[in-house]
């Protein structure tokens, strides 16, 4: 009963951490914002304006936005880039949580390269997977063979899985989207991809 208890927490702890994590980051930057121009804002006013924090992060970040959407905004963001490189502890807690928020936000469209078919976990068994990289690095110098990454997702949640590295030729890759990919996933088979309709040997 404990160790069941136990597991029941722990898989609540895990499936609320991004949460927590998220509502976290907000208030802090929210507090952060409102304690340096809350009393700036009083002095101007003459009174306490509420809800001031929400209201500058948005419209900071709203700027930012609109600022790094321009060519003179993305030479900026490039040039704070580079200074911040040359530091070296902030060079890599920076380059760190960039590469996270680049995979999680920016790539996630690309991220899936191509459908394919492996047969894991063994052989006569297919699994649905989808190409993510080609086997590159310390990875790849280590196998005998060429392998690519291919990411095995869960059913009917696919923004979890495993990561598993296929020789190449094991690999068959299918005609469909990732898009469909994806919906054949998530629905559990239920919706296969549109196929031209053929005519059987017997016409029908």
């Amino acid at each position: 009963m404990l160790k069941q208890l136990r597991n029941y927490l722990i898989t609540g702890l895990i499936a609320l951490l991004p949460l927590i994590a998220t509502i976290y980051i907000i208030l802090t930057v929210i507090n952060t914002v409102d304690s340096i121009f809350s009393p700036l804002v009083k002095v101007l006013v003459g009174k306490e304006v509420y809800g001031l924090g929400f209201i500058l992060t948005f419209l900071i970040i709203l700027g930012v936005g609109i600022v790094a959407k321009n060519m003179l905004g993305k030479k900026l963001i490039d040039f704070g880039e580079s200074i911040l490189g040359r530091i070296p502890l902030v060079r890599n807690i920076y380059t760190t949580i960039r590469q996270i928020i680049n995979s999680l936000f920016l790539q996630n469209k690309t991220a899936f390269r191509k459908v394919v078919l492996i047969e894991y976990p063994r052989k006569g068994i297919y699994q649905l997977g989808f190409l993510t990289c080609e086997g590159i690095g310390e990875v790849q110098e280590k196998t005998a063979k060429e392998v690519v990454n291919i990411f095995i997702p869960t059913t009917p949640n696919p923004t979890s899985g495993m990561l598993i590295l296929v020789p190449r030729e094991e690999v068959t890759y299918l005609d469909m989207s990732v898009e469909e990919g994806l919906k054949l996933i998530v629905s559990g088979g239920t919706l296969a991809p549109k196929e031209s309709i053929k005519e059987d040997k017997h016409g029908n």
